[in-house]
């Protein structure tokens, strides 16, 4: 047997494995190192890999269960962290020259919760600069492609943890999302990812906690895994104003026991603010809808005339960047991302009292939103609009659906994903499917506003219907390694 067997093994067995002694922490640690190093000169999903920390982790877990102590649900199982999040020890460069030597004295709140559930941290995946676009790609690192298929974009921002994901680099990945930067990549390289309703994973490093569109979220191979990290790292914190107060749900149990779906109404929504989607893609993307029928559940189309939040949700978005990053233009602009450095120059023609429409347009539309559960209980959408873009493309390219220009990327290739990090809803992504490219196809789910564990319900029980976790990326990159389970 490889000593890379375990490499797409879910972390829900592999803790199994664990405390009944039938694998150690140190194993399963140096062996993700390996694969991590190997794949590194093709993949490039990180930034910093924590080699002598994660090492000297694993054997003090081993230690523990040696001695018997008492131990937690995570006890050896390790994690990436995108590096847009703070690691105690262990830089966070939030993918920029400006931070490349930067190394916080804490780790993030989600990130300390999944250290003392036991959880081995391995390193820091990759991540545009300042997660700034659905492109992982920086000057501090270079480019991270698909994982299925190098001539592609990985997605982003998120995209080192999607591909660490899925190429069994890591089995728990924290990833972040501000406009889809989470879902995206998920969708692009055919694994799950969560948004959950804001507040569910307490954000501490937020600079405006008020207004916050940005979460932490869970990044992983199965459904199971999703719902044990999301149990490990929600809760409440002072640190977070959305999260003081929420009740505590069992996600857990959510995934393991879904149940039917007999009596409970869905909208299918194949377009949210765009007027194209690729043939292929909305065919699996119906099919996979088409699974909740199946579980008892009445799907209904819905196109009601939705109109994108994209323009506000730029104007909220670009002005956060200019006011926490444009004073490093000056020293460090000839070092930073172009699109990046364009971005905050727009944010500078915006007004005051343009800022604050945008804000009211936010609450306008959360109310929008909250009005579709009224009579559905759950929203379906695909979550792109056509499989991974090309590896030449970059942020302001016109995006091109079957042959035509559509116009720009975050519109018309991700239309299914920003609307709710305004409102804030949970959302997860799933794969779907292949398309005849050979890449990943995803459907989005919604679900009520703090409802998080009907969301991973509804995902287990789709799991359950359209399996997915026995198909894995061919990677030639690894040589002599078990590419699968």
């Amino acid at each position: 047997m490889s000593s890379d067997w375990h490499a797409y093994t879910p972390a829900t067995e592999l803790a199994e494995l664990v405390r009944s002694r039938k694998v150690s922490p140190v194993e399963i640690t140096e062996a993700a190192l390996r694969r991590i190093d190997a794949s590194q000169p093709v993949l490039n999903a990180f930034i910093t890999v924590a080699h002598d920390e994660a090492t000297a982790q694993a054997r003090k877990a081993e230690e523990a269960l040696a001695n018997g102590d008492e131990i937690g649900p995570l006890h050896g199982i390790p994690f990436s962290v995108k590096d847009l999040v703070n690691t105690r020890g262990v830089r966070t460069t939030m993918g920029s020259h400006i931070f490349e030597h930067n190394v916080p004295d804490a780790d993030a709140v989600p990130v300390a919760r999944l250290r003392a559930a036991g959880g081995i941290m391995i390193g820091k995946t990759t991540t545009p600069e300042f997660g700034h676009k659905p492109f992982t790609r920086a000057p501090l690192f270079g480019d991270t492609p698909n994982a299925w298929d190098q001539d592609r974009i990985a997605g982003g921002s998120s995209g080192g943890a999607a591909v660490a994901t899925a190429a069994g680099l890591a089995p728990l990945n924290v990833g972040t999302d501000g406009g889809g930067s989470i879902r995206i990549p998920a969708a692009a390289n055919g694994i799950v990812g969560m948004k959950a309703t804001l507040g569910t994973i307490p954000h501490d490093a937020a600079p405006d906690s008020f207004g916050a569109n940005i979460y932490v979220g869970p990044m992983t191979r199965t459904v199971a895994d999703t719902a044990l990290m999301l149990q490990t790292m929600s809760g409440p914190h002072p640190s977070d104003a959305h999260s003081m107060g929420r009740r505590r749900q069992d996600y857990i149990k959510a995934a393991a026991s879904p149940g039917g779906l007999e009596g409970k109404k869905i909208a299918w929504r194949p377009l949210l603010g765009n007027d194209v989607i690729d043939s292929e893609v909305l065919a699996i993307t119906h099919g996979a809808a088409r699974a909740f029928e199946e579980a008892g559940a009445r799907l209904v189309e819905v196109d009601d005339g939705f109109e994108t939040p994209e323009p506000f949700w730029r104007v909220l978005s670009q002005a956060a960047w200019q006011a926490r990053f444009g004073d490093y233009v000056d020293e460090w602009g000839d070092r930073m991302t172009p699109t990046f450095l364009r971005s905050i120059t727009e944010a500078s023609d915006y007004s005051a009292a343009e800022l604050q429409k945008a804000i009211y347009q936010r609450t306008q539309l959360f109310r929008e939103v909250q009005g579709w559960f009224d009579e559905f209980d759950l929203i379906l959408t695909p979550t792109l609009t056509r499989t991974a873009l090309e590896s030449d493309m970059d942020l302001y390219d016109p995006v091109v659906i079957e042959g035509q220009e559509v116009g720009i990327i975050r519109q018309n290739w991700y239309p299914y994903t920003h609307p709710f990090n305004l409102t804030g809803h949970p959302a997860i992504t799933l794969p779907a499917g292949f398309a005849g490219d050979g890449l990943p196809v995803a459907l989005q789910i919604v679900g009520r506003y703090a409802d998080d564990a009907a969301v991973i319900r509804a995902a287990a029980l789709f799991e359950q219907l359209r399996p997915w976790a026995g198909k894995t990326p061919d990677l030639p990159e690894l040589p002599g390694m078990d590419q699968k389970s």
